[in-house]
């Protein structure tokens, strides 16, 4: 119920929402009530040939049957039965108006709560990723993730409210159900009572497991989007190596799981309204068979047309009684799956700001690293690194795959926080510093273009929302990339598509550079971006770089060697350790790594 009552906490300010359903609700109930209660005066009145029942005394004391036969017999004698029969008839068309009226705006009011409540969740979830450091989507399946913000959300939505509703209007339906039931006949309700305890037990055996098996259709579920999401991005990949049909297989697999547990699901879900209907059927049987003998052997002081009322009244107190049977089972969804969003929103952001972090609105001296050491959980990334990248200067990273060159530059705009020892700027601790405005000073260009399915304007725009179309165009110009966007369909306007899969990889790069360029920063950290470009595009994208990198403190991480020769120092890393520092010529003379990787690389190329 802790689950339950935390996620029912999204839907605050719940008063602006409860009091008007409570108030409506309540008025269904009671005329919703009246509607079958009615049924006794009516009945009474088609009953009541003239002179052939004796006259009925107005009662003295609050019994709401006998004020409704009074008022029957009072038609009856004043107007005669037709008459009487037309203003009961109106009576009854009025209170299932009004019933149904405020049901409507019961239902509505419940609706707005149901959409508030998942806007809230949604944003909290959503809100939450978002803050979470790099090194967390590291660990995690993207399509979890997704399949936690996009269905575990709307499972929690309508089941958590709509067992909300139920929970409220049900139980006071079935109340205001039994209070009639006892006033028409309190030794009858009495005996009527007896299926409630059996119908519990039978419930409560069917829906015992649901909670567990609702988990583990979400999990499977996740699974089935990580493989959609996994699918998509890689369609090239899959089809140059014809592994459609293993894909395929593996998503099968996982679908044909989900509809196994959904099947198990179902099938207890839906147990309980037909045994709990079952029951009540029979007991109504039952009911008719004692209440009728008594009525027909003239014991009880029950009439005709009071136990008809009876049974219909009855006969509805399975309707509210099924709706609580099914909320019970649907509920377990609801707190399965909120339990893995109450997960993603309660994950801590291990690179969070101090409350007293300081902003920096510029870059004056240098950024330092002293004794640096990083680990992934127990995996050594970086060991003991001493470096000072001074305001101005061009520093590459060099060295074998798997060496902690990403690793160092991700420390730098705090993507994450070191294990131990340092990373400063100006001689502050970057972990006393905001983020927000740490990362105001540094742009990023990616090995990887990270583009978004938007018009190329607004992907440029990215660095700065406000920035003007002459800004944008002076800032694809230096990009090389002016020329080829007025060649495309809509130019500035143009859909790139999904990550950029319109352009090619040069034009993409060239967007990424723009971007960057608009921001202007005062610090570049570039994964050099032209390793996988033809002759022509490395070489517009290459000056597009160095135009990007004048007059800035830049962190260039080489693939190509002979791209870098010209950087004010170069760093060799080697297994998380620095093992080489220096220029291009002082490091070929040193005749260490850095000269065998300018080796292999000409040796490559050649």
């Amino acid at each position: 119920m802790r689950t339950y009552f935390r996620l029912l906490s999204f839907a605050k300010p719940i008063e602006k929402y409860a009091i008007p359903y409570i108030i409506c609700t309540l008025i269904m109930v009671v005329f919703s009530t009246l509607n079958l209660a009615l049924l006794a005066p009516l009945l009474h009145t088609l009953f009541n040939a003239e002179g052939a029942v004796e006259p009925v005394a107005k009662p003295e004391g609050f019994d709401l049957m006998d004020y409704f036969n009074y008022f029957a017999y009072d038609l009856n004698d004043r107007l005669g039965p037709y008459k009487a029969l037309q203003y009961i008839c109106i009576v009854i068309v009025a209170s299932v108006f009004i019933s149904n009226l405020f049901r409507y705006l019961s239902q509505r009011i419940m609706e707005n709560l149901r959409i508030h409540t998942l806007l809230n969740l949604r944003k909290s979830v959503f809100n939450n990723v978002m803050n979470l450091h790099l090194g967390y989507f590291s660990n995690q399946r993207k399509g979890d993730i997704i399949s936690k913000i996009a269905s575990d959300v709307q499972v929690v939505q309508f089941s958590v409210t709509g067992t909300l509703q139920v929970a409220f209007k049900e139980p006071l339906q079935l109340i205001a159900y039994m209070v009639m039931l006892f006033v028409i006949s309190t030794k009858l309700t009495l005996f009527s009572l007896l299926v409630i305890p059996v119908s519990a037990f039978f419930i409560s055996k069917i829906v015992k497991t649901l909670k567990q098996q609702a988990q583990e259709g979400q999990k499977i579920y996740a699974n089935m989007i990580t493989l959609i999401e996994e699918a998509l991005s890689g369609i090239k990949i899959i089809k140059s190596f014809n592994a459609a049909n293993f894909i395929k297989g593996r998503f099968d697999q996982e679908n044909d799981n989900y509809a196994t547990i959904n099947r198990r699901m179902v099938r207890r879900q839906q147990m309980g309204s037909p045994v709990s209907e079952l029951l009540g059927v029979v007991m109504v049987a039952v009911i008719l068979l004692y209440g009728g003998s008594l009525v027909l052997s003239g014991q009880g002081d029950l009439e005709a047309s009071a136990f008809i009322a009876y049974i219909a009244i009855f006969s509805q107190v399975m309707r509210p009684a099924k709706a609580l049977t099914d909320a019970f089972s649907n509920i377990h969804n609801g707190i399965a799956a909120g339990e893995r969003v109450l997960q993603l929103i309660d994950e801590q952001n291990e690179v969070a700001d101090k409350p007293d972090a300081k902003p920096v609105t510029d870059f004056t001296d240098a950024i330092t690293f002293k004794d640096v050491n990083f680990a992934y959980e127990d995996t050594d990334v970086l060991k003991d690194i001493d470096l000072s990248i001074e305001k101005g200067q061009t520093v590459a990273l060099v060295g074998p795959s798997g060496g902690g060159k990403s690793t160092l530059v991700d420390l730098i705009p705090r993507f994450m926080d070191v294990t131990s020892g340092s990373v400063s700027m100006d001689g502050t601790d970057v972990r006393d510093l905001q983020q927000e405005s740490l990362r105001q000073l540094i742009g990023v260009v990616n090995q990887e273009s990270i583009l978004f399915n938007d018009t190329i304007f607004n992907n440029i725009a990215f660095a700065n929302t406000s920035a003007t179309e002459e800004e944008v165009i002076r800032a694809a110009k230096i990009a090389n990339a002016h020329e080829f966007i007025l060649g495309t369909e809509h130019g500035y306007q143009t859909n790139i598509g999904d990550r950029g899969s319109k352009l090619s990889g040069g034009q993409r790069q060239r967007i990424c550079i723009a971007r960057a360029v608009l921001k202007n920063p005062p610090i570049m950290l570039l994964d050099e971006a032209t390793s996988a470009l033809d002759t022509e595009s490395e070489r517009l994208v290459q000056d597009s770089l160095y135009k990007l990198m004048e007059n800035r403190t830049t962190v260039v991480i080489a693939h190509r060697l002979s791209t870098i020769q010209n950087a004010d120092k170069i760093v060799v890393l080697e297994g998380g350790r620095i093992v080489e520092t220096g220029s291009h010529f002082e490091l070929i003379g040193k005749n260490g790594l850095y000269k065998r990787l300018i080796d292999m690389q000409q040796f490559v190329e050649a």
